[in-house]
């Protein structure tokens, strides 16, 4: 009798943790859905600011990159070592 009773409640808990996984899966899924929508839409979104405004956050004005490549020079490193 023990027996019975032992088994019937593995199998509730086990149709339990079947059913919790289910709907964990389905989270996920959700979750991961939402994830590559708001991934594509920063894109479109960075895409957009670029093309209005070329020299945004985190860029330099052409003008600029200019004028700090003619200043720098190349030194070798046997002239250092002298």
């Amino acid at each position: 009798m023990l027996q019975w009773f032992t088994s019937g409640v593995a199998v509730l808990v086990a149709l339990a943790a079947i059913a919790h996984a289910r709907r964990l899966a389905r989270r996920l899924d959700k979750l991961t859905e939402s994830y590559w929508e708001l991934r594509y839409d920063y894109g479109q979104l960075r895409s957009r600011i670029a093309q209005l405004d070329p020299s945004g956050p985190g860029r330099e004005a052409p003008v600029q990159e200019h004028a700090a490549e003619s200043q720098t020079a190349f030194v070798p490193l046997s002239s250092l070592k002298r």
